[in-house]
């Protein structure tokens, strides 16, 4: 055994792709169990429905998988796998038109259920109005919380062309939004 390799649950995403790209089976597998559920969130807001982002995912780890070797470092590993799920996603998404998409639902949430499904109804739709490129800085930016910065190495374009796309999409999801805090704040009839 070699003592100074750190196990594989504790050793940095970098040193496992690498460690992947030497030839260790365990390596990968840590990177996917660490980074999927992320990845498939991104997939399923990017295309709004749930076999096509279960199909990006799998793409895109299978991609990340075989191009390991590829990676330069000059990005960190999640950063890699992002832009590459999204370009699956995109991918996707061009080929096969999604024809109604599903609300994503934390079934462990015990709150209003149904105001949420609502809710993410509406979001999805809204989002599936806008320009692709806005569309996409949006999930990134503000449904999965990267920043500017790691969004313009996603997307590969400038800080200031995310901003630019973040602004112009939440301008353009304003008034499709908006009957959404009227409608939450509204007392019920009969009161």
């Amino acid at each position: 055994m070699d003592h100074e390799l750190p196990e594989v649950s504790e050793a940095s995403d970098a040193e496992l792709l690498a460690r992947h790209v030497d030839g260790d089976p365990d390596a990968f597998a840590e990177i996917f169990r660490r980074h999927r559920d992320r990845m498939w969130a991104v997939a399923l807001r990017t295309v709004g429905n749930r076999e096509l982002a279960a199909d990006a995912v799998q793409e895109a780890f299978i991609s990340a998988f075989r191009r390991a070797d590829r990676f330069r470092g000059e990005a960190a590993v999640t950063t890699w796998l992002h832009r590459i799920t999204v370009n699956c996603a995109i991918d996707r998404l061009r080929r096969e038109k999604p024809t109604s998409p599903l609300p994503d639902i934390d079934p462990a949430d015990r709150h209003d259920r149904y105001g949420q499904a609502e809710t993410a109804m509406d979001v999805r739709a809204a989002l599936a109005t806008l320009p692709e490129a806005q569309r996409m800085a949006l999930v990134l930016v503000d449904m999965q919380g990267l920043s500017v910065a790691e969004a313009a190495a996603v997307l590969e374009v400038a800080e200031g062309t995310v901003k630019s796309r973040c602004s112009r999409g939440r301008a353009a999801l304003a008034p499709l939004l908006a009957h959404r805090e009227t409608i939450g704040s509204r007392e019920p009839e009969g009161r």
